[in-house]
């Protein structure tokens, strides 16, 4: 068994519970994240955050060209969220390995997703967990983000060009 990992199981170990788990690629941070983090970290006493690899967030079809923060930086930024108390990155298209060593108490998406098609809220029902779905906020998503950006600068990338 490897340092890191005996380190990761410690640490998950000492968080206080209910914890609460949640998960995602976190490219452009916004306040729908936000919103969403603070929402699941209510909902018990301790938050992790589980975050997509660059390659894992690549295979899951993000666009071209994402994710455009590393997925070192993104980790690095959700860690300094005052809601969050331990982020880990997964490689995997859905973090289905990382659950089983949190073995959280309550699991938390976005209502982009169904509770019927999550395959993670299967899983943390065998331990007793639940799943909540929490309503977005405002909309907000970093496609549409990207999609804004683009439509603004259209222009100039088009002289560019």
């Amino acid at each position: 068994m490897s340092s890191d990992f005996e380190a990761s199981t410690h640490r998950i170990e000492s968080l206080a519970r209910p914890l609460v788990f949640t998960n995602g690629v976190f490219d452009l941070l916004h306040a729908g994240h936000v919103h969403c983090l603070h929402e699941a970290r209510k909902l018990g006493n301790s938050l992790v955050v589980g975050v997509n690899s660059d390659a894992s967030a690549r295979r899951n079809g993000k666009g071209p060209g994402r994710p455009f923060n590393t997925d070192q930086n993104r980790c690095r930024v959700l860690a300094a969220l005052r809601c969050v108390d331990a982020v880990f990155m997964f490689d995997e298209g859905l973090p289905l390995d990382l659950l089983l060593q949190v073995r959280p108490d309550i699991y938390v998406k976005g209502n982009d997703y169904q509770l019927t098609a999550l395959v993670e809220a299967k899983v943390v029902a065998t331990w007793g967990g639940r799943t909540v779905i929490i309503p977005r906020h405002g909309g907000l998503s970093s496609s549409l983000l990207v999609s804004r950006i683009l439509g603004a600068h259209a222009n100039k990338l088009s002289l560019a060009l």
